[in-house]
């Protein structure tokens, strides 16, 4: 009988034991699962979005889209005032100039999903655009020129590098990178004299004391781009905006300072810069070659830093331009109507 009440207490024991044990593997495995979905999505929400643009497709459509890319980083060289392949472009500036890496480069008014966001309606033009009529806008408003045919190698090419970059990609409402940074807007107007000294500090070096940049030794194109003057983009361009130039400025500038989604500038520093940059009373820039063009044609849909009247509201041209914005903000949203920044 003793022998039987030795053997019941350790099959007990046992027992107890091997249920411990796989309670304590439950707790350990539901740990660590919770553990790895919290990094999971903490990895996922920190992802940058990327385009691997080695993996290019081959064949004719593949020389499409690597002759798009080239036009994307050496559009002066291609189609530019001297252009091998034609002349529709007024300056010498490049797209990748502002679409940085090609249009891939994160918070640099990235490409990667303008393929799949277009035909979109478009405040400024105050109707829907196709995506090659917007490509046109870039090629007419900062680069100075005239539209590409739009049955022509070059727009075709462009449309399928687009094209590669969305079908590259995998984006989702967790990716960054595919909007420029966001930038607070403070309670006080933009300084252009604040902004002129924060230009020879950071931004002269590069883009020159008078804003023309610095020319490759080819003379083909820039370096560093001109900022202002009459080779410069002109008015009706995004980045003649302040609070857009801004944004771009934060996640960009001064290009060896700032890594993707790191900022070097305060917001109220790029938003100086870009006011002074843009104060067309102290620089020149080229005017739109037609009268006709009408941006913005429904007041209310304006930007706020868009600085041409007439407006819907009570405010300047230079309160639109320079800010504050906080109350143009309040203003609009007081009427119900999310104002565009």
């Amino acid at each position: 009988m003793k022998k039987i009440y030795q053997f019941t207490a350790i099959l007990f024991a046992a027992l107890v034991l091997v249920i411990m044990a796989q309670l304590l593997s439950s707790c350990n495995a539901t740990g660590t699962g919770q553990a790895n979905s919290q990094d999971s999505l903490a990895t996922h929400a920190d992802t940058l979005v990327t385009v691997d643009t080695s993996k290019m497709p081959k064949g004719k459509y593949g020389a499409a889209v690597k002759y798009g890319r080239d036009l994307m980083l050496h559009t002066a060289y291609y189609i530019g005032p001297d252009g091998v392949n034609g002349h529709y472009t007024g300056n010498k500036m490049n797209c990748t100039n502002c679409h940085r890496d090609a249009g891939t480069r994160p918070f640099a008014f990235n490409l990667v999903r303008s393929f799949r966001d277009y035909p979109q309606y478009r405040a400024r033009e105050g109707r829907i655009l196709s995506l090659a009529e917007r490509i046109n806008n870039c090629v007419m408003r900062p680069n100075l020129g005239r539209p590409l045919p739009l049955d022509g190698k070059e727009m075709i090419s462009i449309m399928a590098y687009l094209k590669f970059l969305s079908d590259s990609s995998h984006t989702d409402s967790h990716t960054k990178g595919l909007k420029n940074m966001t930038v607070e807007l403070p309670d006080i107007a933009a300084s252009s004299d604040r902004g002129e000294k924060l230009y020879a500090l950071h931004c002269q070096r590069c883009h020159a004391q008078n804003g023309e940049g610095k020319m490759l030794a080819s003379n083909v194109s820039y370096e560093y781009p001109p900022v202002w003057g009459m080779l410069a983009y002109r008015p009706g361009s995004s980045m003649h905006r302040v609070v857009k130039m801004a944004q771009w400025l934060k996640g960009n500038m001064p290009y060896d300072k700032t890594t993707p989604g790191k900022a070097f500038l305060t917001d109220v520093e790029a938003l100086d810069i870009a006011a002074f940059i843009n104060d067309d009373t102290k620089h020149k820039r080229p005017a739109p070659k037609t009268t006709k063009e009408v941006d913005y044609p429904f007041y209310e849909e304006k930007a706020i830093d868009y600085d041409k009247g007439p407006f819907k509201d009570p405010f300047t041209e230079t309160q639109h331009k320079y800010g504050p914005y906080k109350p143009i903000i309040d203003y609009w949203e007081g009427k119900g109507i999310t104002p565009a920044i």
